[in-house]
């Protein structure tokens, strides 16, 4: 492979997490209070049991259109907020990087349950909250239902990915890293 061709690949693996990120940002609070109720009735349409779910959690947070890109080297963002008791609490970030297998662009949301108080006070109180590091988690089997047995409901936070788009091989939000934002 010549000097050319290895530079440009390194230049198109490192352009689409960039490109792929700028997309996910939302402007201001408003738009992502709308992205947050949309796929929060999203995922309560898709998943009814989710619902259900949220009534149980001391805290939800609502990840609206995560942008993730890759090619080799990938990485991806986006921005919602928490809600306790219904009412919006903050706003969050999630970002991650990757290196190795994947290829391709995928936009979805999730939601992370934060089944006890003491899960959701160590996700607040954290200055940058990492998925997989911090945390116990759960993902529900099917992505169709949300089973509530008594083993998903001690779990200290309960993940659910929704509203898919797109195609990303590879890629995981296992090290995503979640971080208070002011809007």
């Amino acid at each position: 492979m010549s000097s050319l061709t290895r530079r440009a690949l390194f230049a198109a693996s490192l352009a689409v997490p960039m490109v792929a990120a700028g997309t996910a940002q939302a402007d201001s609070a408003g738009e992502i209070q709308d992205n947050v109720t949309f796929a929060e009735s999203t995922l309560y349409q898709t998943i009814p049991s989710s619902k259900e779910l949220a009534a149980k959690a001391r805290g939800v947070l609502i990840m609206p259109d995560v942008v993730k890109g890759g090619f080799i080297v990938g990485g991806s963002y986006g921005e919602g907020a928490l809600k306790v008791g219904g009412a919006i609490d903050s706003y969050y970030s999630v970002a991650a990087a990757s290196i190795g297998y994947q290829i391709g662009v995928q936009k979805t949301s999730h939601a992370l349950f934060f089944m006890t108080q003491s899960a959701l006070d160590n996700f607040k109180n954290a200055s940058g909250w990492e998925l997989g590091a911090d945390a116990e988690f759960t993902v529900p089997g099917d992505g169709a239902s949300v089973n509530l047995d008594t083993t998903s409901l001690e779990s200290p936070v309960i993940l659910v990915i929704f509203a898919q788009d797109g195609l990303l091989v590879g890629a995981s939000l296992e090290g995503a890293k979640y971080t208070q934002i002011s809007r």
